[in-house]
């Protein structure tokens, strides 16, 4: 297997990557293993300098690594840019907050003393996706270094000069050999290396059955794992929604990195009073969007990531078609060149349906129309995905009650599924388990250790 970069606008090779050899992968686990044995000793504010120094230089560096994104996975280069500004940010709030996040928890039993302490665990391993190649590593990485952990980071195959280039961030700052490693391995093998007992925990970000064989295996050797896997979000339309501004935010939530994100907004539910005023905005807003060159700053939609992604993404319309949906806008592979697909919406789509449960990873949309809120509440929930979700509507308290009745991670009221550094990211269901970002991503691979002190007495 090689790691390649493959521009999505011209489905041209421009550079290969050669998989590591095993000897390789081992010595470089090793010295991440070294390197915990004295990173877990320094101090916090040793740990936030260096995460200030590489988000300095990612700063500095923004217009050529957003080239680097846009070259490798096709993401308008606006986008890419702020995809490196929200990284940074990320990087800078837990070395900003780490310490505090980290502190002792002291608890009052009836006699003594006790704290609770929050200790590094070891080397880590992420296997992160193409869509966010910087967003989804440093919402890992970050938050991990400054518990004292180590992180080995197995990229996707699309993007290896990304990947080269964050493990670069780390040694302009003069990072420690062995705090972040770039790995070229394949899947196959992240999975194989899951049994290393050099390392101690494992977070992936991407399909399901990615997720499912790392979860095997971690549960297999009983080792902590975060899973962020896809989305089917619902985004709910109340009759006392202000369509305009309702219409602006799904093009955004759909759009949104050509579509292609796991937390994109993709099941368009709106209720009778105003479906109708809705879709016909909506499709003339999709209509309009120019295809392009993501680099050209005029462009607003982009190519997807590779040949084999377009691919999959027509046929997953056509199968829907050929099973009764029906198509309102586009539907097909735009004509020019590179891995682009037409602004499509489906509806019609029933439960037999491809697209009706299947993730629509592209600028797809479905489109449904309910009788009343409970329709859409039930329909939201009619997913195997449980990741985010958003409801429009001018009522605050209603949109409130209505995302308690949601079975998903995360629910925006009156702005699609989003991020952020201080609030959690991650789903149920088949979305996966464990939050990453705000406090509660970094709690998730340390040793909540118990220390208990009583007076020294008689056992008897």
């Amino acid at each position: 297997m090689s790691f390649q970069t493959i521009n999505p606008n011209t489905n041209q090779t421009v550079k290969l990557f050669e998989e590591m050899t095993e000897k390789t992968v081992d010595a470089k686990v090793a010295k991440a293993h070294l390197a915990f044995t004295t990173w877990k000793e320094t101090s916090y504010e040793l740990r936030a300098n260096l995460l200030y120094k590489v988000a300095k230089i990612m700063r500095l560096k923004k217009s050529e690594l957003a080239k680097t994104i846009t070259l490798e996975m096709g993401k308008l280069i606006s986008e890419a840019e702020s995809e490196i500004d929200l990284s940074a940010s990320i990087i800078d709030y837990y070395a900003d907050n780490a310490e505090a996040f980290l502190a002792d928890i002291v608890l009052h039993p009836k006699d003594g003393e006790a704290i609770i302490r929050n200790c590094p665990i070891g080397v880590l391993l992420g296997v992160m996706p193409w869509n966010f190649p910087f967003y989804q590593v440093v919402r890992f990485a970050a938050p991990n270094i400054m518990v004292g952990n180590t992180i080995l980071l197995k990229h996707a195959s699309i993007v290896p000069q990304c990947a080269a280039a964050i493990e670069k961030l780390f040694e302009e700052a003069k990072a420690p050999e062995g705090l972040y490693t770039n790995l070229y391995i394949s899947g196959r093998q992240a999975s194989a290396l899951v049994s290393d007992k050099r390392i101690k925990g494992v977070s992936l970000t991407g399909g399901e059955k990615a997720g499912a064989s790392v979860a095997i295996e971690a549960g297999k050797y009983l080792k902590k794992v975060v899973l962020e896997l896809g989305g089917n979000d619902a985004f709910i339309i109340l009759e006392d929604a202000d369509i305009e501004k309702t219409v602006d935010w799904a093009v955004v939530g759909r759009m949104n990195n050509n579509g292609q994100s796991c937390i994109a907004s993709k099941r368009f539910i709106a209720v009778e009073a105003i479906a109708d005023e809705f879709i016909q905005k909506f499709k003339t807003r999709l209509s309009k969007m120019k295809l392009g060159d993501p680099m050209d700053p005029t462009t607003e939609l982009g190519p997807l990531s590779s040949e084999e992604a377009a691919v999959d993404l027509a046929d997953q319309v056509q199968r829907s078609v050929d099973e009764g949906a029906t198509l309102l806008l586009g539907g097909k592979r735009a004509d020019r060149e590179g891995a682009f697909m037409e602004p499509t919406i489906l509806t019609d789509l029933k439960p037999n349906m491809a697209a009706y449960y299947e993730e629509l990873f592209g600028p797809v949309a479905s489109f449904y129309v309910v009788k009343d809120e409970q329709g859409a509440i039930d329909l939201a929930n009619d997913s195997e995905f449980g990741l985010g979700g958003s409801v429009f509507t001018q009522d605050i308290e209603r949109g409130k009650r209505i995302a308690d009745q949601i079975d998903a991670g995360m629910i925006f009221i009156n702005h699609p599924t989003w991020t952020q550094a201080d609030l959690p990211f991650g789903g149920t269901k088949r979305s996966g388990f464990g939050r990453e970002l705000s406090e509660l991503g970094i709690q998730e691979f340390v040793n909540k250790k118990l220390i208990r002190v009583t007076e020294l007495s008689d056992p008897f």
